[in-house]
């Protein structure tokens, strides 16, 4: 049979659909590389869970030594461990006298301060006095040349040559010039000048172009507030108290002791209420570009100006010549010491006791780290400051150390001198 005529039938045909694949966009293609080195970096660091982890804020009352926490790398290594400190700033005095509730930690300047927080615990507390620094008087160097002319001031030979930034000051000499009493009988200059100006001890002729007719004085911050001016204080009446702590020559006659620390008290004030109302923090103020037109002596703590001849010269490659220091003889070593009130606290205490980095921050913010009890280790301090190209200070060859008196004799002394409030006591 023929096939003619049949109909043709067609194999099927395979239809296939065309998927279009969607492109991902540039924008994303290049951020890549960047996240995954982020990640990477991350997981290095150790730092990979930490928005996963939880951070506890510590409330903390403090005073100068709030510097440290400010410090951006000790908050980053605060946070390695989940702390994070939030800083309620306050003189160290003020600290100890006023309500602690709601704090987890106080971090008081000196030891005054913190036998008096000490003294006001129900529970077992635990503490941590990390560093020590010396308490100084800050000036400008044609001050501090100016109290050589007076016979008040000593020059520390720097090991490099140039100009120096440490002066000795001969404390004993320095309260005649504060006294407001005339001590230059005889100038022998003819002009008749009272001696306990500035232009009275020679500023006029060392400065050139330059007068200042003021008082020699010394600007401190509130005696009721801050523990550098207390201790400043206690500082003062060891000198004038013949190089004794005030307090103890009557101390078998409670009367008469009392009646001697009154005395005394009422013979230090006029060698600092000069000065007018209350400062705050001095450092600010000195280091400010009108810092010589505010004050020519500031009393600041030995690690503040440390702190800032390293920043200095970090940042332009020499120190700052124009401000120096004045080591006062005898001397005061201040102890802050960090107190924890609650679990929390306590936590913080162990983490500065521990962290061996966050010591070695404090060094490099000018503190004399503790070691085992040792008032202060220098030695470390001043091989990091000559790295940076710092003058080192030179050991005093006086070693009298001024030790403050009875926490209520000082007491006494500071409630006489500045006409301090009553303290504020927490309600049961």
């Amino acid at each position: 049979m023929s096939d003619a005529g049949a109909p043709t039938i067609e194999e099927p045909g395979l239809t296939t659909r065309r998927v279009t694949r969607r492109r991902v966009p540039r924008h994303v293609v290049a951020a890549l590389p960047l996240a995954l080195t982020g990640l990477l970096c991350l997981g290095v660091s150790g730092n990979v869970l930490r928005p996963f982890e939880h951070i506890t804020t510590i409330e903390a009352k403090m005073a100068s030594k709030s510097d440290f926490f400010k410090d951006p790398e000790v908050q980053r290594r605060l946070l390695r461990h989940g702390i994070r400190v939030d800083i309620h700033r306050l003189g160290s005095r003020g600290i100890a006298t006023q309500s602690l509730k709601g704090m987890d930690v106080v971090f008081p300047s000196g030891q005054p301060a913190a036998k008096l927080v000490l003294d006001r615990q129900d529970r077992s507390v635990r503490s941590v006095r990390p560093f020590v620094t010396p308490l100084v008087l800050a000036t400008f160097r044609d001050y501090a040349e100016t109290l050589v002319r007076a016979g008040a001031a000593t020059p520390q030979r720097p090991g490099g040559g140039g100009d120096t930034l440490y002066y000795d000051l001969d404390m004993r000499r320095f309260t005649g010039l504060l006294d407001g009493v005339d001590d230059r009988r005889d100038p022998g200059d003819g002009t008749g000048r009272e001696a306990d100006t500035w232009n009275g001890v020679g500023f006029d002729d060392v400065s050139g172009d330059r007068s200042n007719s003021g008082r020699v004085l010394v600007r401190t911050s509130n005696v009721c507030e801050s523990n550098s001016a207390g201790t400043y204080l206690s500082l003062l009446a060891f000198v004038v108290n013949g190089n004794r702590t005030p307090g103890t020559l009557h101390a078998d006659d409670t009367r008469r002791a009392e009646d001697a620390v009154r005395e005394l008290a009422a013979g230090i004030r006029p060698l600092i209420d000069l000065q007018g109302m209350w400062a705050d923090e001095q450092a600010e103020s000195y280091f400010s570009d009108l810092g010589e037109s505010i004050a020519p002596i500031s009393l600041i703590y030995e690690h503040q100006y440390l702190a800032h001849q390293i920043a200095h010269h970090d940042e332009h490659g020499r120190q700052d010549t124009s401000r120096v220091l004045l080591y006062p003889t005898p001397y005061v070593l201040t102890e802050p010491q960090l107190i924890s009130l609650t679990g929390k606290g306590d936590r913080l205490v162990e983490i500065i006791q521990k962290d061996g980095q966050l010591r070695r921050r404090a060094i490099e913010l000018g503190f004399r780290v503790r070691f085992s009890g040792e008032d202060g280790s220098s030695e470390d301090l001043n091989a990091y400051l000559r790295e940076h190209g710092v003058q080192v200070p030179a050991d005093n060859p006086d070693q009298t150390k001024a030790y403050e008196p009875a926490l209520d004799v000082l007491e006494e002394i500071i409630d006489s001198v500045g006409d301090c409030p009553p303290p504020v006591r927490d309600a049961p």
